[in-house]
């Protein structure tokens, strides 16, 4: 209002200053602006020294004002790196974590692979020489073939034709060691590996072998491939561009303020609220296979600390095998008379002559039965119990990590309480309401435009990533290879080593084979040759070197 004097016109000048002062007496010099503005790395020359007219700025209210169309295009890239700085943070440290689990499972797999093979292999020669050296290759291809289906799976080796070769190998092996009065030919043997099945040389050792093994590893490689994802798909979507409309959003929110001269300005809460829940909708709507995704996981972590146990697979692997030899060795008698049967009888061995006695090898070696109270913490300097423990809290800290971006970003420091903050247009309360998570929540957003009908192209590549993986994990939950069809062993039972989801899977003691806690003496099995009658007319100092070359394969001796 105002009020015309004319006896003093220095009057009407004074009452128009008091009541429209107030307002422009902050615009009267932009000197807080300046400071504010060098601040942030721009020019202070870029601010007018008093507020100026603001109807050509295209993001900030267009009355009296400190800033310039130059300084808002400034000010956006400014508010576009600021936007992005703490999602950028919380990003990387969620890339950090699981990338660092990542690399502590993968390292504590192999190191047991590796120590297992280490320590077989160093046993073997410290007690037998050149008599084990001779058949080292054997056991050290088994252990090459379980590295490359740990890190390569099925596309690399079909892990129950491995299995099945090995056994085969090993029976070829120690049936020309039990038959050493004979000859036979390539032919004869191929016989001898084609009836390993039927003959079960081994016990049921090998089929009890390749379930747990086909578990061990199938949980193994897929957990680690899951926690190799997850800091990949963070990388991809970091990648993802603000759109313009978010800058301007951004822009308005956190710089003007400026304009009105007030820079220690924060943004109200909700207001916060909206602008990222409208920036970040794209990445909201990767929470829902994300947060399914770590279920998963977290249900496979169970399995690693239960019944599919990498490292209760490995670490007496070598006792197992010895288990197998000492089936074979007790019923060689039989298994030659049914080979000898069905592949015919074998030429006698003109080279054979003599064999030296147990008594000249000097071999008094025993079996040391394998206690799961006392398994060694080995590998990476750790245990699967702790790396579970551990990971399985920071899956469970992940959890809806996309749709609490906003959340986390709008909170302390970064925004006002109550009135006293910016609204987008004054000092004063926000009243608008606040959207929902994700997307097709937008459509009615006040402070961002967001077109709901153009889902972002990476984001969606990434939410197909992650119900791949999880459609892998629930596969290994099972125990079924991912990486082939599953459809050479039928339905997938016990004998297939997959396809177990019921509760007893989880305390099936049969698929291990340690031995059980004992409270009076452990049971020690001497490693004895018995010469039979039917063998006795054969020589019994051949059988002798068949006991000693048999028993070359026992680990843990002493």
């Amino acid at each position: 209002f105002f009020f015309f004097l004319p006896p003093s016109k220095s009057f009407c000048t004074l009452v128009v200053f008091s009541v429209s002062g107030t307002a422009e007496q902050k615009l009267k010099n932009c000197n807080e602006v300046r400071v504010a503005y060098s601040s942030k790395g721009f020019n202070m020359n870029d601010v007018p020294n008093k507020g100026v007219n603001g109807a050509p700025l295209k993001v900030c209210p267009q009355g009296f004002s400190c800033c310039t169309v130059e300084m808002e295009e400034k000010l956006s890239q400014q508010s576009h790196t600021e936007i992005k700085a703490p999602v950028s943070k919380l990003s990387t440290n969620l890339q950090s974590t699981f990338k660092q689990r990542h690399d502590h499972f993968d390292k504590f797999f192999r190191e047991l692979l590796k120590n297992a093979e280490v320590s077989l292999n160093n046993m073997f020669v410290r007690t037998y020489g050149m008599m084990y050296v001779q058949n080292a290759e054997l056991f050290k291809n088994f252990f090459e073939a379980l590295t490359r289906y740990y890190v390569s799976g099925s596309a690399a080796v079909n892990l129950d034709s491995m299995l099945s070769d090995f056994w085969a190998d090993l029976l070829e092996r120690m049936f020309r060691l039990v038959n050493v009065q004979y000859e036979f030919s390539d032919a004869y043997m191929e016989c001898v590996s084609r009836h390993t099945d039927q003959l079960q040389p081994f016990g049921d050792v090998p089929r009890k072998l390749r379930i747990q093994l086909t578990r061990a590893f199938v949980a193994a490689r897929t957990f680690v491939r899951g926690l190799a994802l997850m800091p990949d798909v963070v990388n991809r979507v970091s990648t993802v561009s603000a759109s313009p409309s978010c800058v301007r959003a951004a822009m308005k929110m956190l710089y003007c303020p400026y304009c009105s001269g007030q820079v220690a300005l924060k943004p109200c809460q909700n207001y916060c609220l909206n602008v990222l829940r409208g920036c970040l909708a794209n990445q909201a709507d990767l929470d829902t296979e994300w947060n399914n995704f770590l279920d998963a996981m977290l249900s496979l972590a169970e399995r690693l600390e239960g019944p599919f146990n990498f490292e209760s697979v490995m670490d007496p692997i070598d006792v197992k095998i010895s288990e197998a030899i000492m089936n074979m060795q007790e019923n060689s008698m039989q298994v030659s008379q049914k080979v000898f049967q069905g592949c015919g009888q074998p030429k006698p061995s003109m080279a054979f002559r003599s064999a030296r006695s147990l008594k000249e090898t000097g071999f008094t070696g025993r079996f040391r039965p394998y206690s799961p109270d006392a398994r060694p913490t080995t590998a990476a300097g750790t245990s699967l119990d702790r790396l579970t423990n551990d990971v399985k809290k920071k899956l469970k800290h992940a959890k809806k990590f996309w749709s609490t971006l906003p959340e986390t970003v709008c909170a302390g420091e970064r925004i006002a309480p109550g009135d006293e903050c910016w609204n987008g247009t004054a000092k004063s309360r926000y009243e608008s309401v606040v959207m929902g998570n994700g997307l097709a929540n937008q459509v009615s957003n006040p402070d961002v435009e967001v077109d709901i009908t153009k889902p972002d192209i990476v984001i969606r590549s990434q939410i197909a990533a992650l119900k791949e993986m999880t459609s892998w994990l629930k596969a290994a939950h099972s125990g079924n290879d991912i990486s082939i069809d599953n459809d050479e062993d039928g339905s997938g039972g016990e004998e297939s080593g997959s396809g177990c989801d019921s509760p007893s899977c989880d305390t099936d003691r049969d698929i291990y084979f340690s031995t059980p806690p004992n409270t009076g003496n452990p049971r020690v099995n001497q490693v004895v040759v018995r010469p039979s009658a039917a063998v006795a007319s054969q020589g019994s100092m051949a059988l002798a070197l068949c006991g000693l070359a048999l028993a070359l394969l026992a680990p843990h001796l002493r």
